[in-house]
């Protein structure tokens, strides 16, 4: 091979937003959910051998980058383990857009919202799991009863939203009933599905990914950053697509095709997330950081340990996985 890459950082600078976006717009892309599990067990063979410079001789670049490309799109950054395939974030444009395409669709019965809200935060609750920080592990107890109450909060949000709208506000207002219970319950979800990493904080390492100490702050932060992020990540189509729709069913030719009303729903849902998902997972830096005057003035005991650790030599920022 003429030139090496530097297997373990990703193609683009992350630095910046568009490099973020370029990363995870290749990262996630959904073709890389039809490849099997011997496939992407070979991809991961090839990275770890490219990494102690031992790939098979002919190897090119080319197929390195794409080796990595499933490697980082299928198996977690921290523990190395296989992924689900449905809580990848590469199956969030054909997962979401099949359950938001319904939820925007069937919303005028009490029923139908309870059933579509239960579905998307079920998968929800899957992708947030999937997509945790693996260092702090979550027992069984820990994700039931997670699981229990963000599906509950969802639900009764959006009854809620469903009860009040239903008597105060137009039919078109109440297109945005599932919005609403999304947003609220991806504020329940995900802290809940990763409680631990709040309770317990998260690994956390120095310039030079030596892990100095645990911080509850860093886990806040980054937690706070994924629910901004998958909320801006439905937004758009949830928010967008109503007016379209509820505009459109007024034409003649719409009205005669009611039956394809909700598969033209699901995939406008997927034209928005195609571009939506890489673009909300490219809001804030994977390899988030937090100050550690932060975590003096907020946790001073993790500050002491990590001062222990480090001796003289501080560094001004600690660095984390945030998730996805």
């Amino acid at each position: 091979m003429s030139e090496r890459i530097k297997i373990d950082e990703p193609l683009w600078d992350q630095n910046t937003f568009v490099g973020r976006f370029k990363h995870f717009l290749w990262m996630t892309d959904p073709r890389t959910c039809m490849e099997n599990e011997e496939t992407l067990n070979n991809a991961k063979l090839l990275v770890e051998k490219y990494r102690k410079g031992q790939e098979p001789k002919g190897t090119t670049v080319e197929q390195v980058i794409y080796a990595k490309k499933l490697y980082e799109s299928a198996f977690h950054p921290d523990s190395g383990e296989l992924q689900n395939v449905f809580g990848r974030m590469s199956f969030q444009v054909p997962g979401g857009m099949a359950i938001t395409g319904a939820m925007l669709q069937w919303y005028r019965t009490p029923f139908a919202v309870v059933f579509w809200q239960w579905v998307n935060q079920s998968f929800n609750a899957l992708v947030n799991y999937t997509n945790r920080n693996a260092k702090s592990p979550t027992t069984t107890t820990q994700l039931a009863v997670a699981y229990v109450s963000a599906t509950s909060s969802a639900m009764i949000t959006a009854l809620g939203c469903k009860y009040y709208w239903s008597k105060r506000a137009s039919p078109f207002v109440q297109r945005y009933v599932p919005f609403a219970a999304v947003a609220a319950a991806n504020c329940v979800n995900i802290p809940l599905m990763r409680q631990n990493e709040i309770l317990h904080g998260i690994d956390c390492s120095d310039d030079n990914g030596r892990i100095i100490g645990q911080s509850r702050v860093a886990a806040a932060k980054g937690i706070s950053q994924v629910i901004v992020s998958r909320i801006v990540m439905c937004a758009p189509g949830m928010l967008i697509l109503p007016v379209i729709m509820e505009r459109a069913e007024k034409f003649r030719f719409m009205q005669r095709i009611t039956f394809l009303h909700g598969p033209i729903q699901v995939m406008a849902v997927g034209c928005f997330l195609t571009f939506m998902v890489p673009t909300a997972c490219a809001l804030f830096p994977q390899k988030c950081s937090i100050k550690t005057s932060t975590i003096a003035w907020l946790e001073p005991e993790e500050y002491e340990k990590m001062k222990k650790n480090c001796g003289d030599k501080l560094p001004e920022r600690v660095y984390f996985n945030k998730g996805l």
